[in-house]
């Protein structure tokens, strides 16, 4: 007989991502009507022999606060009328099965209709009223416009624990402070680079921000970098966290209509 044994070859991991929930239901001071949870693998992705994946990979439908007449064809006929309006685009998301919805408030850029921190607000409550589902608010990416549109967007949503995004190696402060006064989630953004992955959220920490309240958008770039450069510097960082470092054990979030 042959008394070979087969050689174990799981890895062994010492830690595991963070939990990160989503929405506050009215028990927890907000309005929600569900929450989500992601992040809480104890291991790589597919492998669950390795260790628990943790909470499935969570959808959020993308919803513009303005420009939804420039959507693709497709997209139009889908969503109809809906699209005239931020609050109907994300009921229209929510009967389709959103369990999230992402507000891009891209009409907020000084290039891009230049809307007014008031209208923004205006457009974060009316999603919130519109739908039960959990929400992220992420601004136009202009430092100066996102740090007076922001805070009081976050204001405006006090108590739903939002991700609220994105801070950068260069503009962190004043939304980390936003985020802080009104009890929200961060979403941390660097790109493509592992090292400022880690750096951004040090700056936040720094400044009293929880690292188990951000969660990392290192960036999806379609072109350029490509694909491999991409999930491996997504690799990179999971292989960290599930290793031990703690500056990198966030859950990892994906812009993939965006970018698609």
């Amino acid at each position: 007989s042959n008394d070979m044994a087969v050689p174990d070859i799981k890895e062994k991991w010492s830690a595991i991502v963070n939990t990160v929930t989503i929405g506050a239901t009215s028990e927890q001071g907000g309005t929600r009507s569900s929450t989500v949870s992601v992040g809480g693998a104890a291991g790589l992705g597919a492998l669950s022999f390795e260790g628990p994946l943790g909470n499935r990979p969570a959808i959020a439908v993308e919803v513009w606060d303005s420009g939804g007449d420039t959507l693709p064809p497709a997209l139009r006929e889908v969503y109809g009328d809906s699209l005239n309006s931020a609050a109907d685009w994300a009921k229209k998301a929510v009967e389709f099965g959103a369990e999230m919805i992402c507000l891009k408030l891209q009409g907020t850029h000084p290039d891009g209709g230049d809307r007014s921190a008031q209208q923004a607000c205006d457009d974060v409550k009316a999603v919130l009223g519109a739908v039960g589902v959990p929400l992220i608010v992420w601004g136009c990416g202009v430092h100066d416009k996102d740090n007076e549109v922001l805070p009081r967007c976050c204001h405006a949503a006090s108590g739903e624990n939002c991700i609220v995004g994105t801070i950068t190696e260069k503009n962190y402060r004043t939304l980390v402070a936003a985020c802080l006064a009104d009890k929200h989630k961060i979403l941390a953004e660097s790109p493509l680079d592992i090292n400022i992955a880690k750096q951004v959220n040090i700056l936040a920490s720094d400044v009293g921000f929880a690292l188990e309240n951000i969660v990392i958008f290192p960036t999806t770039a379609s072109l350029g970098y490509g694909l491999e450069y991409v999930y491996s510097i997504m690799e990179r960082i999971r292989l960290a966290a599930l290793t031990g470092d703690k500056l990198l054990q966030q859950p990892v979030l994906c812009n993939v209509g965006f970018e698609a």
